[in-house]
Parts: structure tokens; C-alpha cells; sequence
């Protein structure tokens, strides 16, 4: 008999709405994921001691521990810190960071993970990966989706507008990233999976559509859903394709030959998806991206992140061997430093004019 359907690593709770955290206890113990309510609950250092203080009544079986930084060391180490605790699960309750050493940890020791973002700064807060800093650099390590998801509304307007603004390119890149897949495809004969990659542009679509702003509830709900559904996404292909391709390249370039002055991961990838459309000849989807982008306040061209056009230009030359055997806009033309020069300089006038 044919497979008539297949099974979707996916969160069995989904919650954004104001107010979501509040709830957390009986959200968990509704959906039997933590009955007894013995949780690890991993926090930061800084604003995690604000959300403990206020959630440790409500939670009074857990046990709290604070994440040290964004390391694959600070993950290991949390790990044996729980690993004797018999614990339910591991919650994460904080920003990128946090959540990447949660899910790193739960992983490690056989837990389910709860995710709880406290920002919208990125795509990871549902993906099966852990981003952390190694020996070597960073590092991409292969975790379980989170078993459950809540974002509080309420608790993202707390934080630093940059934030939400670094979520709002990460989502804008799927669109440029599937385009890169899909190129890849026509060319290489690279398997697309269609419901991944529908998933992440659509992600990409209604965030890039929606009138809305950083400060009102409907697009931040938005933006929410369209990160969530970037991660499962991923899940779906088994891979980072959906939402990683030219723009991601771009900015791991920059990260790399330019250590310690590196703009938010959003703002770079939401240039270099803006640069990628304009490389593919979609000078119209460039110039739509590159207005989103300055509506919500992100910079649209190299200058606006303390970078010069030879930088730039230095960054998008070295982005292909940041990802090596990915075929994207940049493998596929292979331009010359005079080349990728000029045509930035194009950009530049379409996108500012």
C-alpha cells in the first residue's frame, strides 16, 4: 500500500499571544508534558533573573540554571548540571542563545524541549538546530524540534526593538534562500521538498506583505508564525535549505573575515537576500525586499551596518566557501571581485535612488 501521508516533527503546543508565559505551568501539564511539574529550566544571567523572580511561584518544582554564554562548552556543561535530575523536560527561557544551549542539552540528555523566546531576533527558536560558538568558529549541531513553543507578546514589546527587526530580515531571507534551492534544483538536479519550501516562503511572503509594524500585535504574531514555520521548515527537509542560502553565506562571510564587528545576524542576511534577488535579475523583488526592510527600520545597503562597499564586496567573493557543496546565486555566476563590484554598486543605486 503507498504512503498516503507522512508524520512532521513539529511542537505539539504552539502559543503566541500576550500574556502565553503566564501560563506556561498549566500549558505543560495540559498537554502531559510535565504532569509533575519537575522542569530544568535553563536562563541567562541578565533578564533571565527578572522572568525566574517572577515565575518561580508558579513553578515551584523546577529547578533554574544559568547559562553562561553561546558556546558548545556552555551547552556540554549545562547538560551534566541536569543530567542527574530526573526531570520531565528542559525549558529554555530566553533569547537565541539560551534556547540554542537548551535544545543542545535536552538533546544530549534525552529530554524533550520547551522553548520559551523572550525575542524574536531569529528563525531558531523552532528549528532543529543548535548554532554555537566552537574552537573552530561557530558550528551548526542537529537537535530535536522543541516539543512545545510559546511567545509572549507582552514579553517581546519588553525587549530592544533590534530584536525584533533581526527576526524580521532572518524571515524576509527565506524568500531569496528557496529561490537559491530552486535554482540548485533546475541546475544540479538538488531535491526540493515542495511542503518545506512552501512553508518557508509563505513565512517569508507574510511578513514581507504585512502593513503592519515592530510595534503592533498582529504583526508581531505574524512574524512569530512565520519564524516558527521557518524551523519546521527545516525539520521537514532534514536540513537548513528553506531558509539558508546566498543571504546566510553573505552574512557568515562577514561574521567571519570580520570578527567583532558584525551587525545582527537579521540585518546582514536581510542585505545579502535584498543583493541576491538583485544578482538573479529580479531587480523588482529586490527593490519590494529592500523597502521592507528600511519600513522596519533595517539598513539596506553595506554602509548602513559600518561596513564599505570593499568590504562588502570582500564578503560576497569569500561567501561561497563559507558553505562548501551549496549551490546558490553566487556559485552559480561565479563572478569576479570587478564583477560582484559592479554589480553591488547597481544595487546600491536601484535600492537608494
Amino acid at each position: 500500500m503507498p504512503v498516503l501521508t507522512r508524520l512532521i516533527p513539529s511542537p505539539v503546543v504552539v502559543d503566541i499571544r500576550p500574556g502565553a508565559l503566564d501560563d506556561l505551568a498549566s500549558v505543560l501539564a495540559d498537554q502531559r508534558i510535565s504532569q509533575s511539574g519537575r522542569l530544568a529550566i535553563a536562563v541567562s544571567g541578565g533578564s533571565g533573573a527578572r522572568l525566574r523572580e517572577r515565575l518561580s511561584p508558579t513553578l515551584p518544582g523546577a529547578d533554574w540554571f544559568e547559562v553562561g554564554g553561546g558556546t558548545i562548552d556552555d551547552a556540554v556543561r549545562l547538560a551534566d548540571k541536569m543530567k542527574s535530575g530526573r526531570y520531565d523536560a528542559v525549558v529554555g527561557l530566553g533569547g537565541g542563545k539560551v534556547i540554542d544551549c537548551a535544545k543542545y542539552s535536552a538533546a544530549r540528555i534525552g529530554l524533550p524541549m520547551v522553548a520559551v523566546a523572550t525575542n524574536l531576533s531569529h528563525d531558531g527558536i523552532c528549528s532543529p538546530v543548535s548554532i554555537l560558538d566552537n574552537d573552530a568558529g561557530r558550528g551548526s549541531y542537529g537537535v530535536p524540534t522543541p516539543i512545545a513553543l510559546l511567545i509572549d507578546l507582552a514579553v517581546i514589546r519588553e525587549a530592544p526593538i533590534r530584536f525584533v527587526r533581526s527576526g524580521i530580515g532572518d524571515a524576509l531571507s527565506n524568500i531569496s534562500a528557496v529561490a537559491d534551492w530552486e535554482l540548485s534544483h533546475r541546475v544540479n538536479g538538488e531535491k526540493v521538498d515542495g511542503l518545506a519550501a512552501a512553508m518557508a516562503r509563505q513565512a517569508g511572503e507574510a511578513v514581507l506583505r504585512h502593513p503592519g509594524g515592530c510595534g503592533d500585535d498582529g504583526f508581531l504574531t505574524v512574524l512569530s508564525e512565520g519564524l516558527v514555520l521557518s524551523g519546521i521548515a527545516m525539520s521537514i527537509a532534514g536540513h537548513t535549505r528553506p531558509s539558508s542560502g546566498a543571504c546566510h553565506e553573505i552574512s557568515h562571510a562577514i561574521d567571519l573575515l570580520y570578527p567583532g564587528r558584525a551587525a545582527s545576524h537579521g540585518e546582514q542576511v536581510g542585505i545579502g537576500a535584498a543583493f541576491a534577488m538583485h544578482l538573479r535579475g529580479d531587480r523588482e523583488s529586490s527593490r519590494v525586499m529592500a523597502d521592507a526592510l528600511r519600513r522596519h527600520g533595517l539598513p539596506v545597503v553595506a554602509r548602513e551596518i559600518g561596513f564599505s562597499d570593499e568590504e562588502f564586496v570582500r564578503a560576497v567573493e569569500f561567501a561561497p566557501e563559507t558553505r562548501p557543496g551549496r549551490y546558490t546565486i553566487l556559485e552559480h555566476l561565479d563572478l569576479s571581485p570587478e564583477q560582484i563590484k559592479d554589480a553591488y554598486t547597481d544595487y546600491v543605486a536601484s535600492v537608494t535612488d
